[in-house]
Order: C-alpha cells, then sequence, then structure tokens
C-alpha cells in the first residue's frame, strides 16, 4: 500500500498569509488550478503589465478595486471558465478568487460586481463620465509582440504573419452588418492577425463591420516588423494570407 508522507502544498505567500493546499476537508473550492495560472503569472507579471495598458480617470480617494484587481479578477474568472459577467455577482464573494485577484483581506472585502466589470469592457478607449476606466489599444498591442518576443531565447528560423478572419453571425437589423453570399446569412467581420515562429505564436484582434476588406493589417503588420528587426534583422518575415480574409474581400 502507497504511504502519502506529505498532507499538504505550499503556493507563495499572499501578503501576511500562508497558501496552502490540503487535503484536511474544511472550506473548499472547485477552482483550485487557479493558484496554478497564479504561479505563472507572477513569473511572466503578464496580468501587471496587461493592467498598465489602461487608463484610469477615477478620484484614487474613491477607489475600491484597483485597475489590477479587475483585470485580474476577469481575466482568472474566464480562465476558470465563468465567461458570463453575471457569475461574479457571486465570484466576488468568493474568497479563491480574492486571492487571484491580490486582494489583502480575502474575508470580508468583495471583489467588484458585473457591473463595474461591464463598465470596463464596454469602454471604447476613450475615459468618459460613465466609464472611467478605459483601455489603450496601441500599448496591448505592444504589450502582445514584446511577450512574443520575450518567449524565445534565441531568434527564430523565420516569423509568419498569418492573417486571418473569422465571422460572427447576427440576429436582427445591427447596424454594420453584412450579407454574406457563401453563409447566406448576415454577419460582422473579425479580422486577427497572428504572428507565429517555430511553434509560438501570439496575436491581436479587431472587430470590423461589414465588408472588413484589409483595413488595419498593413498597420498591424508593419508594427511587428518593425519592433521584430531590431532583434533579428537577419531572419526572414513572409506573410500569409488565408482564405477567409479572400472571402472577406468578395474574392
Amino acid at each position: 500500500m502507497t504511504e502519502c508522507t506529505q498532507s499538504t502544498f505550499a503556493f507563495a505567500a499572499h501578503f501576511s498569509r500562508q497558501v496552502v493546499a490540503g487535503f484536511d476537508g474544511g472550506t473548499i473550492t472547485t477552482d483550485a488550478g487557479g493558484l496554478l495560472l497564479r504561479e505563472t503569472d507572477r513569473r511572466l507579471k503578464l496580468l501587471p503589465r496587461l493592467a498598465k495598458c489602461f487608463v484610469d480617470v477615477r478620484s484614487p480617494i474613491l477607489v475600491e478595486h484597483s485597475v489590477e484587481q479587475l483585470v485580474a479578477q476577469r481575466v482568472y474568472g474566464l480562465a476558470l471558465g465563468y465567461e458570463d459577467l453575471n457569475d461574479h455577482e457571486q465570484l466576488r464573494q468568493d474568497p479563491l478568487l480574492r486571492v487571484l485577484a491580490g486582494k489583502s483581506d480575502v474575508e470580508d472585502s468583495p471583489l467588484a460586481g458585473k457591473s463595474t466589470l461591464n463598465r470596463v469592457e464596454l469602454s471604447d478607449g476613450k475615459p468618459s463620465r460613465y466609464k472611467k476606466v478605459s483601455f489603450v489599444k496601441e500599448a496591448i498591442d505592444e504589450l502582445l509582440v514584446q511577450v512574443f518576443l520575450e518567449s524565445y531565447g534565441t531568434a527564430p528560423t523565420a516569423i509568419t504573419l498569418d492573417v486571418d478572419a473569422t465571422d460572427l453571425p447576427l440576429h436582427g437589423k445591427q447596424e454594420g452588418r453584412f450579407f454574406h453570399g457563401v453563409g447566406a446569412r448576415p454577419m460582422e467581420w473579425i479580422t486577427c492577425l497572428d504572428w507565429r515562429a517555430i511553434n509560438g505564436c501570439a496575436g491581436s484582434s479587431g472587430r470590423r463591420c461589414g465588408r472588413p476588406r484589409s483595413n488595419g493589417i498593413r498597420r498591424a503588420n508593419r508594427h511587428v516588423c518593425l519592433r521584430s528587426s531590431p532583434i533579428r534583422p537577419e531572419r526572414g518575415r513572409r506573410k500569409r494570407r488565408s482564405q477567409a480574409v479572400g472571402i472577406a474581400n468578395g474574392v
């Protein structure tokens, strides 16, 4: 018979508190895998860097949830399978998610509610009276390229810029819809740009209404090329245009 001598597993501390996985009951969570994601992010520092891509014009003395906590709450929620913002009406009381989001008080300090997260998600890059936390698209695009470049210790043999597009079927008469002849249904398009090297990839995407053609693709391609050139000028770069983009352009 196997004898298990280890009864607990220690993770990185949370302020003055210990974070330990045990098998002795007590308050139980089914989302303990989030702690592994937290350990990964502590090495990559991806969420703190992503939080810096937002502009916060709220009064500091009235702020209850920092931008980094808001971003972490939403990202960890998505990673754990909670896509619907309505889920956060209950998740905001979850002690584990409070740990993942970086709340110092995991017992009596709820996380942000669905309405707060919704205002952040619906921001358009311009802070306003009702949406005081807004993203900076250029900064997020820059972060994606930077993380991609950091993932390689040595320069890859080639970088492929893969332009792709996907469609979102629409129901009703939304503004900007486009009737797609192949699918015989109204839709809008999301144009995606992936840059790949060997087995790694990162991406950038932008929603396009109606016929997107190549709006923004040249600018995005140029941005990636300029960012990668100083690091690996001798390496090749090639573009690949997918069939989906051809359909979107009416080809």
